[in-house]
């Protein structure tokens, strides 16, 4: 039987400098220990998928968070028994996802991170119908639409986005939808969920949270994801992931 492989999601809005120094490095490092993937860097940060042998995996992460800015990286897991990446590809975005609001800087937030709610916590105010304070919740999705359409949160508001970049526009199109309400924005791993609970404080809107590593962390948290139908479309070669963090029985390799 083959060696499973690790599968390692991860981002962080830190302020970062020398990208093509860091570049340079993670891509060597990377391709020595055997990795494939997609890492992307910004000023405002890093946002990667990659994968490989454990051992890998694990050093890459740790040489990673070498850098101080990195230090408490939080990297979501899970394992398949392929590849499901081609390559090994590290590169410099003016955003680590794309947004183009540049006002929207969670690196550079004063209150620093969005308010975020863990997966335990989002169970239970899902069970019981509304927050600790008695506000009805709303699930928001900002993922694209043709990824809510593989599944998602029972009940969860979906605007049909054909890129995250969309969100904005979407959000002042249909701001009445969310006023008054507990809001938890969410999406795979937790990336473009932070970003749209920091638009939706800066749009003025109240009782605006994110949930604490997206979907991939509700998955690792609560067994069987409650009030979640479906699987979650991820980016690589698996396509999908089930509530078990497992692919479908077979996979393609995504370059």
């Amino acid at each position: 039987m083959p060696a499973r492989h690790l599968n390692l999601s991860a981002y962080a809005f830190v302020a970062l400098d020398q990208l093509p120094e860091r570049r340079d490095a993670l891509h060597s490092e990377g391709l020595e220990l055997g990795l494939k993937g997609t890492v992307l860097l910004a000023e405002e940060g890093i946002n990667l998928f990659v994968a490989g042998a454990e051992h890998g995996v694990r050093a890459w992460l740790a040489r990673l968070r070498q850098c101080r800015h990195l230090a408490r990286l939080d990297a979501k897991e899970s394992w398949s028994d392929n590849l499901p990446f081609r390559h090994l590809r590290v590169k410099i975005k003016r955003e680590i996802i794309r947004m183009n609001q540049p006002q929207v800087r969670p690196h550079a937030s004063p209150g620093g991170r969005a308010p975020a709610v863990d997966s335990a916590t989002l169970a239970r105010w899902l069970d019981a119908g509304h927050d600790d304070a008695g506000r009805d919740v709303l699930l928001l999705d900002t993922r694209n639409g043709f990824e809510v359409d593989a599944g998602g949160f029972e009940g969860a508001i979906d605007w049909r986005l054909n890129k995250f970049s969309d969100f904005p526009a979407a959000l002042a199109a249909h701001r009445s939808e969310v006023e008054g309400r507990t809001v938890v924005s969410y999406c795979t791993g937790g990336i473009r969920c932070e970003k749209a609970a920091l638009a939706m404080q800066g749009a003025g809107l109240e009782h605006v949270f994110q949930l604490d590593g997206g979907v991939l962390r509700y998955f690792e948290r609560l067994p069987g994801a409650p009030h979640w139908r479906g699987r979650c479309f991820v980016f690589d070669g698996r396509e999908t992931l089930g509530p078990d963090l497992a692919p479908p029985p077979a996979v393609e390799l995504r370059s």
